[in-house]
């Protein structure tokens, strides 16, 4: 299973409200094209410009831009940033992968490394400390990590 959880940054002044236009957007079923957008574009995430993303991709911009201003998902965002940190995440990505942390990037060869030993039985932290869990329900819970919120 695959988590996703938003985890801002402190001190990336555009953090939070980028985490929270993904949600926006996710409320319209395109919560990872509008992750692509912003990873692509991380140093343009003022308001404006994530309202222009969401234009970009097609979406309802009236209700976007009324999820954004409102503070709808303000909340959403906080809670999976307080359960990532009380897992000790402390910056982005960071991956559990039954129960073993992994920070930073990390090349392909290294996840499936870890994914197998986690398969058999033989690594992946063992389930020792728990795996963080959905705190919200409504980010997508597709392909597993915590993460950044536009980095």
């Amino acid at each position: 299973m695959f988590v996703y959880r938003d985890f801002p940054i402190p001190s990336h002044p555009n953090s939070q409200k980028a985490a929270e236009a993904s949600e926006c957007a996710n409320a319209q079923g395109k919560f990872w094209e509008f992750q692509d957008l912003i990873w692509a574009n991380q140093q343009a995430l003022d308001v404006a410009s994530l309202k222009g993303y969401a234009a970009q991709l097609g979406l309802d911009t009236a209700t976007f831009n009324d999820c954004l201003d409102s503070g709808k998902k303000t909340s959403e965002v906080q809670k999976d940033y307080q359960a990532g940190q009380s897992y000790g995440v402390t910056g982005t990505p960071t991956f559990f992968i039954n129960g073993l942390k992994v920070v930073g990037a990390k090349s392909f060869a290294s996840f499936q490394s870890l994914i197998d030993a986690a398969l058999a039985g033989g690594g992946g932290g063992g389930g020792a400390s728990p795996t963080p869990a959905s705190s919200s329900g409504s980010s997508p819970s597709t392909p597993a990590a915590a993460s950044g919120g536009g980095g």
